[in-house]
């Protein structure tokens, strides 16, 4: 007999402000509890130091975590002139000074040249795999830590604010696997002065949005009238799925995809081949799916039952 999971069959996208000084992971922890989830985990990363936007998927939703992770995301954050660090931030330990300060006019100079694709070595503390060890991991064991430049996609870069000589306020919107930790260490760099981030903030992930998020307090002083109560927070899970095309379904279609059956796609402007799309039906997520031939092809099928919510 199969054990049962504990918790709650919570299915759905909470938005949380995540605070500075915690992980990632204790933040997923401590959602999880609030709303007695089964299943939780998180799209894309947020370095302790980091506040802002952390999307958590619950249940069904965790299907549709990719789509966010691969999704643009966009920061605020300020950089400290005169001094790099090992992590490229303020937690890390000095490695290089300068007495040199930018103007703010070289700095404008300077942006053009870390927009669109450039190559970006990423920090020796980040959580990328060396030999199936995580960087961080080996740079805090005293290893030296050499990460390989990579294509990154930075589609703005924008300077916002110079609150004093030393440190300037920066935002940008950038792709997968940016690090922003290196963006100001490359732009120190570049600039002759050195640099490492002390404030970051991200502001959005994919379709989810800074003034969706749900703070912490809010989060568990709604879990105090229960936990039905904090679910009542969570998106949708096709929240995560905005750029997407989507497609509603009658029962009968809707019950071919759920078995795994294709469904012709009607109509006059219907498209002919999609790599990605979804279909709902009454208001709740069936399937993700490809148009292929003028067909819907179900690439992964969702519990119709723990789809809406809770």
């Amino acid at each position: 007999m199969a054990r049962r999971k504990k918790g709650r069959a919570v299915s759905g996208w909470l938005v949380l402000d995540k605070p500075g000084s915690m992980t990632s992971t204790q933040a997923v922890g401590i959602v999880r509890r609030l709303l007695d989830a089964q299943k939780a985990g998180h799209a894309g990363t947020l370095d302790p130091l980091a506040t802002g936007v952390l999307p958590i998927a619950f249940g069904e939703a965790t299907k549709t975590v990719p789509f966010a992770v691969d999704g643009e995301k966009r920061y605020r954050f300020t950089v400290q002139w005169g001094g790099e660090t090992d992590t490229d931030d303020a937690e890390g330990r000095v490695t290089a000074t300068s007495d040199t300060r930018p103007q703010p006019s070289a700095i404008e100079a300077l942006l053009p040249n870390f927009i669109g694709e450039i190559m970006q070595q990423p920090p020796a503390f980040s959580a990328i795999k060396v030999d199936g060890a995580r960087a961080y991991d080996l740079a805090r064991a005293g290893e030296t830590v050499e990460l390989q430049a990579r294509p990154v996609n930075v589609s703005s870069l924008k300077l916002t604010g110079m609150p004093d000589a030393s440190s300037a306020v920066f935002e940008a919107t950038c792709g997968k696997g940016t690090y922003v930790r290196a963006l100001a260490r490359d732009m120190g760099r570049a600039l002759g002065c050195f640099g490492h981030v002390t404030a970051l903030r991200r502001t959005r992930v994919g379709g989810f949005d800074e003034q969706d998020a749900v703070s912490l307090e809010q989060l568990e002083a709604a879990a105090k009238t229960g936990p039905e109560a904090a679910a009542g927070l969570l998106q949708p899970i096709e929240a995560a799925l905005s750029s997407l095309l989507s497609f509603d379904l009658a029962r009968k279609d809707a019950a071919r995809l759920l078995q795994g059956q294709p469904v012709i796609i009607r109509g006059r402007d219907a498209p002919a081949e999609v790599d990605a799309c979804y279909a709902m039906c009454g208001g709740r997520l069936v399937a993700l799916s490809r148009i292929q031939k003028g067909q819907l092809m179900p690439l992964r099928v969702f519990n119709f039952r723990e789809n809406a919510g809770s």
